[in-house]
């Protein structure tokens, strides 16, 4: 159970996949958790294009990311308390991998803002660093997967390389991808 301001989130640990995680040698970085997820997707994008209902792509992606050893759990109930009114289930979550990593899956011909600021309400309810939108209906992968963190620093093993900078008046991030553009600057939480 976890109190933030007026709400109290609780998670039921039902749809629970213990499979994969006995596999588990040693716990992976949030961002090496992610770097698996996505290149999961990228295969099941790759193998069955897009098109199908999000059921099929989440069952698939759920067992493929047993057989790499992690924790998954499907349509995670996420109870939710609020003003002393109790929701037994505030919102379910597509995927949690790892008790730390959600993920939201979408089968449409583009990823809205709306799919981001959802995903970034439920990082912050739960108070968790990281989430990843995959969009299964894009026909190019590089075109279908959306970043979300929430207050997430652990940036040591992605591709991507995070500065401090001063100088922005909303003391954001500073991103710059290896040979790649100049860096910029992005308000809110959004890394894409």
């Amino acid at each position: 159970m976890m109190a933030l301001g007026p709400f109290v989130v609780r998670m039921e640990d039902k749809n629970v996949s213990r499979e994969g995680a006995s596999a588990r040698q040693t716990r992976r970085s949030i961002e090496e958790v992610a770097a698996v997820v996505v290149g999961a997707a990228f295969h099941l994008h790759t193998d069955l294009g897009p098109g199908l209902f999000e059921s099929v792509y989440e069952t698939v992606l759920s067992k493929l990311l047993e057989n790499q050893g992690l924790l998954v759990e499907r349509q995670k109930p996420v109870a939710v308390s609020y003003a002393g009114i109790e929701f037994q289930e505030g919102f379910r979550l597509d995927v949690l991998v790892d008790k730390r990593l959600i993920i939201e899956l979408k089968s449409v011909e583009a990823i809205l803002p709306v799919h981001s600021k959802q995903l970034l309400t439920y990082l912050r309810l739960m108070d968790l660093p990281l989430g990843l939108v995959i969009n299964f209906g894009a026909p190019v992968f590089r075109d279908s997967v959306k970043r979300v963190v929430n207050h997430h620093s652990d940036f040591a093993g992605s591709q991507l390389r995070v500065h401090s900078s001063e100088s922005t008046q909303d003391k954001g991030l500073t991103r710059r991808r290896e040979n790649s553009e100049p860096a910029r600057t992005r308000k809110g939480f959004e890394d894409s």
